[in-house]
């Protein structure tokens, strides 16, 4: 049997119902120029047949975008018809879908219920904060919008995941988002580092994007405020994946793994790729309609992409963080350096963070160790 992997799915490809400014994503519509980006019926069943011939224990579907629910309702219960016909007696199928939740009605919410999705729903914070850049392609917040819909979810039973992604506007306020995510009852959270180039002069970030020191900054306090009274009532990703890695467990998040992530990217169209921030010619593995995915997902391109994240810079050798941190992810090495060995531009960030935080995060793991709790897994 193949060594197990992921899906990271992208049935609209790039397309989406919002105009953010900071999305890194939209920029793919060039590279399937001329196409329609959308799924169709083909390369759906091909995509859950191959997958879910391989027989893994756990098969992982996480739907991305653009924005995925742009397919609309039946193409989501055309995926489900056909997983369950393709699944093995007592294979285990997870879905996960990362959505804006602008387009989350009634009825997508009860299917996404009844199935079991696991969501990720886009929120940036309060609505001066989250309106500034997710704004619609009418220049109108959001905000609003990606309310009501976590009210449907609520109601619904939708079990979902808040993204935060970290903005040059909201990473000087930590104490103002974990006020407002903490009052609106959230307790699975993540936060994404902005950090893009700037498409003027690609050696300096794109001007959303935040600083080492910001980020560090903001680690920090809300390390803090989550430590004093939070941690058994709220999960926060990367906290999780650190103490995870402290209790001699695998880290839940790649940016920490001393590898890259055993996941594919599958476009619309069908093409394979290594990982949705390096969707590029250069990157592109081929087809599922021409190829089988397991040697897509397993040949020399692929393994020869995720063993780049080992090769590190000299500082990160001698670096007593280095166990925790993994060198951290390949894109942040490379997004203005162009240099898959240079140092994170995120190191002094981590840096800042572990002096600040690690003897408490050691503590806290002991502790949960002799509890025996353990973290919770998250697909989205």
């Amino acid at each position: 049997m193949s060594r197990p992997f992921t899906l990271l799915i992208k049935p609209a490809g790039p397309d989406c119902n919002l105009a953010c400014r900071y999305c890194f994503y939209t920029t793919k519509k060039d590279l399937f120029a001329g196409s329609p980006l959308r799924m169709n019926d083909a390369v759906l069943e091909c995509l859950c047949r191959s997958y879910l011939q391989l027989r893994f224990p756990v098969s992982v579907f996480a739907w991305q975008g653009g924005e995925p629910t742009l397919m609309g309702l039946d193409f989501y219960q055309k995926a489900v018809r056909l997983q369950k016909q393709f699944a093995a007696p007592g294979q285990s199928v997870h879905n996960a879908l990362q959505t804006n939740g602008i387009l989350l009605n009634d009825s997508m919410c009860r299917f996404l219920a009844d199935e079991n999705f696991l969501l990720g729903i886009s929120l940036d914070g309060p609505e001066e904060i989250h309106d500034y850049y997710r704004k619609d392609y009418a220049g109108r917040g959001t905000y609003a919008r990606v309310m009501a819909a976590v009210d449907r979810c609520r109601k619904a039973g939708v079990e979902f995941n808040i993204l935060v992604l970290l903005n040059d506007r909201n990473v000087e306020s930590p104490d103002i988002l974990f006020d407002f995510l903490t009052s609106q009852d959230f307790r699975y959270l993540q936060f994404i580092p902005c950090l893009e180039a700037d498409s003027g002069n690609p050696a300096q970030p794109a001007p959303w994007s935040i600083s080492p020191e910001q980020y560090g900054r903001f680690l920090c306090r809300l390390f803090d405020r989550w430590f004093d009274g939070w941690t058994e009532k709220l999960s926060i990703r990367t906290f999780d994946s650190i103490l995870s890695v402290l209790s001699n467990g695998p880290p839940l998040e790649c940016t920490f793994a001393r590898t890259c992530s055993e996941y594919v990217v599958i476009e619309h169209n069908g093409d394979v790729f290594c990982c949705d921030f390096f969707v590029a010619p250069q990157t592109r593995l081929g087809s599922i309609l021409d190829t089988p995915l397991e040697q897509l997902a397993a040949g020399p391109q692929k393994q020869n992409f995720n063993r780049q994240k080992r090769t590190i810079a000299n500082s990160c050798l001698v670096c007593r963080f280095l166990d925790i941190c993994g060198g951290g992810c390949v894109k942040d090495r490379i997004v203005l350096t162009g240099n898959p060995a240079a140092p994170s531009c995120f190191c002094k960030s981590y840096k800042m963070f572990f002096e600040h935080s690690l003897p408490r995060f050691q503590t806290l793991a002991a502790s949960l160790a002799s509890k025996k709790k353990f973290i919770r897994p998250s697909f989205a």
